[in-house]
């Protein structure tokens, strides 16, 4: 089945979200919520005429969930996904931003939790739940194995990976988690990560600058 997936870059360290479509069954969600986002965010669900019935976070370092709230209060009925432990910052926002921002984080609470090993179904739309702690505690990665469409948020990126310098990041966890929860996807995935280019596994496998940390922890 043909997905629709319109991508967005906003906010002042230009953070990926996508609206993910499913025309058929006419529904669809976001997938995170940066600085800025809405706008772009509301008029491709306009264009579509979608309401949406999900917001999920890949993780919450403010960048991704800036807009979270002012989505929450335009489209009361959205739910909001995210993993356990990545809750408390959308809860409280402002005392983990490890940085003052020049604005405010609205707080807002998850509808749901996902874990690893859980699935998201609505229409056509069919994720797979990986668990990926490393850049956060609760970072996940949402895999459509039938379209082979990866949204990795900070894990992996074209070239590079999730930093893992700031408060719930572990180097070795990151490294296990690329080597335990992605690499093993087709080479052919397509990986729609939280900042730069799309890509693939394939190529990250061979042109990756950190391939041989991850290496060392392929089973």
């Amino acid at each position: 089945m043909n997905l629709q997936i319109h991508t967005f870059t906003t906010g002042p360290v230009m953070t990926n979200s996508y609206v993910v479509i499913d025309p058929a069954a006419h529904v669809g969600v976001i997938i995170d919520a940066p600085p800025d986002s809405q706008e772009g965010i509301t008029q491709a669900l306009a264009d579509a005429g979608v309401t949406p019935a999900a917001l999920l976070l890949t993780h919450t370092h403010w960048d991704h969930t800036a807009d979270a709230a002012p989505l929450k209060t335009q489209f009361p009925e959205m739910l909001i996904y995210v993993h356990p432990d990545d809750e408390y910052r959308l809860v409280e926002p402002m005392r983990h931003t490890v940085w003052p921002l020049p604005f405010t984080l609205q707080p807002v609470a998850a509808d749901r939790h996902l874990r690893h090993g859980d699935r998201f179904t609505l229409g056509h739309i069919n994720f797979n739940i990986l668990h990926a702690p490393g850049h956060s505690e609760g970072s996940i990665v949402f895999h459509d194995e039938a379209n082979r469409v990866a949204f990795s948020g900070d894990v992996l990126f074209s070239g590079s990976i999730g930093r893992t310098d700031l408060p719930g990041g572990d180097f070795e966890a990151l490294m296990r988690s690329i080597a335990t929860r992605l690499m093993p996807l087709h080479d052919a995935t397509r990986i729609l990560s939280g900042h730069g280019p799309e890509t693939t596994i394939g190529q990250e496998r061979e042109r990756n600058p950190f391939a041989l940390d991850w290496e060392g922890y392929l089973a």
